[in-house]
Formats: C-alpha cells, structure tokens, sequence
C-alpha cells in the first residue's frame, strides 16, 4: 500500500495547470514545426509560421499561450493500492486548479451556474474523471480545454447498419461544420462505442493520447490514417484560410457497445491541445 498525501496532488496539479496553458507537449512541437514545412498554401505557412513565433513568446515570457485557458478537465487514473490521506480528493484537485489558475495569472472562465452565469473567479470547479487502475501510482492528466473548439464537438447515435462508412462521415461531418472556429490545424479526438456519455468521455481522452501514437487495432489505426488525410484535403487549412493542414491527428478510441446502437463522439481540440501528465 503506498500513501500520498493529498497536498501532492494540490502542488502537482497547480504546477500542471501553469506549465499546460504556457508549454506544448513534445509532440504536438513536433508536428507544429514539420507542418511548416510540409503545408502548400504560402498563406498556410504564414499563418502556422505565426502560430510559431506565439509559441515561442509565450514560452521566453511565461505568457498564455491562448488568452482562453480553457477549463480545467483532470483525468485521474488511481492505483487501486493507492491510499490517500490529509483530506478530501476532489477537494484537493480543485484546490490545485484553483491555486494554479490564481497564482499563473491564468484567465478564469468558469461560472457557477451554466444560466445565471456568475464567475467562480478561480476557474473551479474542474471537470474530474476517476479510473480505478491497478498498482501503486497515480496519473495525472491535466488538459485545459478551451471552448471554441469545444463548442464544436458533436455527438452521433448511429445505426449498426451505418457502419465504417457512416462512423467516417460522422467525423468528416463534424470537421466540415467546425470549419475555422475550432482553431485549425486542429486535433480530432473520437469515441466510438458504448454509450451516450462513454463515447464523449473516449473522444476527450483521445486528444490526450500523444499524436505519435496511433491505435493498436489495425483497422482502427487505418482510419486514422485515411481520415487525416481526408480532413487535410478539405481545405480549410490553418485559421481556416485554406490549405492542406486542417489537422495535425485523428485519435479514435473505441469501446464495446449494444446491439442495437453505435454511438460516435467527435471532441475537436485546437491547435495547441494542452495537456499535462505526470505519475506519483
């Protein structure tokens, strides 16, 4: 049995929030710079040239990366050997969202009631999903998601009978009508299978699997393939002002489902798809 204390998860997530909305993940640096080199449109390469220099500022002088640091969205994947003492779980994520989010100067956007619309003024509460894993360690992935692109996430009930093809236009579907508000090149994370929630909860976990990474079923990793570049081919291109990178990935996640059903979620992350992850 390993014990943590609670106050590690408060100054882990706190430090995770900061360095999210300030630094890319290796990856996503990665693709950013060959999409330079390999996008058609002169406009298109000014345009990703300028998303460049944002980043490299935003790096020097711990500037946001985007003036939206989104809300705060925590995976939690807990050993079940795990035992926490020191206080309350939640209450120890969202004190790190809220310490990080207060003390990196970060914009809050969160409020209290989705009518109302009062400002918690310290961008908590997080949205927080608990996974029983097996071991002794705890991972953490912090990913702030910003609403513009989240604004543009669809969720399809399909029928059995559409199969690949109507999954496949499900997704193109939902990338067309986005079109440049959800700040291209973009990362398309999927969920199919399960149920009305499960396949939103694959699709947001999706964007935080490296886009390195492709799925370990074989026609699953196909799709990726074949629906990048069917998105690239679209033309929307970076800012939405044309050319051949409208997408940097297509992660897809599937998971069982009913009979009678086939649930497809499309969550579109922009650009920069800041996440966090560390292992206690």
């Amino acid at each position: 049995m390993k014990t943590i204390d609670v106050s590690e998860i408060t100054r882990n997530i706190s430090e995770m929030c900061i360095e999210a909305n300030h630094y890319l993940t290796s990856d996503m640096e990665c693709a950013l710079k060959n999409a330079v080199s390999t996008e058609k449109s002169p406009l298109g390469k000014q345009i990703l040239s300028q998303l460049q220099d944002n980043l490299q500022i935003a790096g020097d002088d711990m500037i946001p990366i985007c003036q939206d640091t989104g809300m705060a969205v925590i995976f939690m994947e807990i050993g079940q050997e795990v035992h926490f003492e020191g206080g309350n779980l939640e209450d120890a994520v969202n004190e790190g969202v809220r310490q990080g989010y207060t003390d990196g100067f970060l914009r809050k956007s969160v409020v209290k009631d989705p009518l109302i619309r009062e400002n918690t003024r310290d961008n908590t509460p997080a949205v927080i999903h608990y996974e029983m894993t097996t071991g002794d360690s705890v991972k953490i992935t912090v990913a702030p998601k910003g609403f513009g692109s989240e604004n543009m996430s669809r969720v399809f009930m399909l029928k059995p009978a559409d199969g690949i093809e109507g999954v496949k236009n499900a997704i193109l579907t939902a990338v067309k009508d986005a079109g440049p508000n959800a700040c291209p090149p973009m990362v398309v994370g999927v969920g199919v299978g399960g149920t009305f929630e499960k396949c939103a909860l694959l699709a947001k976990k999706a964007l935080t699997r490296p886009i390195n990474e492709h799925s370990e079923i074989p026609y699953v990793r196909e799709m990726e393939a074949e629906l990048l570049e069917k998105i690239n081919r679209t033309g929307i291109g970076p800012g939405g002002l044309g050319g051949t990178t409208t997408a940097l990935a297509v992660n897809i996640n599937t998971y069982p489902t009913h009979i009678a059903g086939l649930p497809v979620a499309i969550n579109i992350c922009c650009h920069v798809n800041r996440h966090a992850v560390r292992t206690l």
